[in-house]
């Protein structure tokens, strides 16, 4: 019958992890001896050294292969989203309510058109945007013949608001029942309206509920267009100082001045029914008037 390991001692255990660490008679560290340890380190260094360059030589390759200034694939979007301001937006509805008698009310939706078009304003964009753009054609750029390796961008003048620019009424019409919104179609590069056809794009707004509570609304610039010369756009990178095209829309509103209104981008490749994108093409919200 075996016998029972004898049971070591806790003296013993640390004397024998001792001489695994350092023994002084074979000469090793760790049960290997001084030459094999260069020969283990050299290895890993050359294998991380090898698996770092191999890494960084295809993070050079993907890098030179992507252009800085434009993305390689758009697929994800087609059309522009549209938004409205003042910006009040939500979770549940987007709702423009102010108080006419309040001024506290109305003096925070002038404040927030004010901040919006601070980098419309006339002397910024004389500054900054000088290249005489020719209006009504689309402005295309195949050299980077600005400042800096960059391309012009088209002036956007606040004063092309017209009523609604915050410069002959700075209360934009909230002091009264004719309130002012800033319709602002977003960016995408190298998109053209109605497929390159020469048709300027032009903001369409209609009352979808409460007509009675709309006398009328008047577009700026006219007819709400969209000019065709700030297409194409060609990127943050390439057009550093660019600035989207606006449109204002001026609301009379009379009787309970409450009414929801949808406003949508006019061109053939700009889609609006969009049942998962509610902003795409469009923006739909709530006016309120209250007294």
């Amino acid at each position: 019958m075996a016998t029972l390991k004898e049971k070591r001692t806790c003296g013993q255990r640390c004397r024998d992890f001792g001489h695994f660490v350092w023994n002084s008679d074979e000469g090793t560290f760790m049960g290997r001896t001084p030459e094999k340890w260069v020969y283990i380190s050299l290895y890993y260094v050359a294998f991380y050294v090898v698996m770092t360059a191999l890494f960084s030589l295809a993070i050079y390759v993907l890098m030179y292969t992507l252009s800085p200034y434009e993305p390689d694939y758009q697929d994800r979007l087609q059309s522009p989203g549209v938004m409205v301001w003042p910006d009040t937006y939500n979770d549940e509805v987007l709702e423009i309510t102010y108080n006419m008698s309040d001024k506290h009310s109305w003096m925070k939706m002038s404040k927030c058109l004010h901040k919006f078009l601070k980098p419309y304003n006339d002397t910024i964009q004389a500054q900054c945007n000088h290249y005489n753009c020719t209006v009504g054609k689309y402005f295309f750029q195949h050299q980077y013949d600005a400042p800096k390796h960059t391309k012009w961008a088209c002036p956007f003048y606040q004063s092309m608001l017209g009523k609604c620019s915050g410069i002959v009424d700075p209360t934009f019409g909230y002091t009264t029942n004719q309130p002012c919104v800033i319709i602002k179609m977003n960016r995408i590069i190298n998109f053209l309206p109605n497929n390159g056809t020469g048709m300027a794009p032009y903001v369409n707004c209609t009352v979808l509920k409460g007509h009675e509570n709309v006398r009328g609304h008047v577009y700026y610039p006219l007819n709400g267009t969209l000019d065709l010369s700030y297409f194409p756009y060609y990127g943050k990178l390439a057009q550093p100082t660019y600035v989207n095209p606006l449109v204002a829309v001026k609301f009379d509103l009379v009787n309970k001045r409450r009414a929801t209104i949808q406003c949508r981008v006019m061109a053939n490749n700009i889609a609006y029914e969009n049942f998962y994108d509610h902003y795409e093409g469009k923006v739909t919200f709530d006016l309120n008037a209250l007294s």
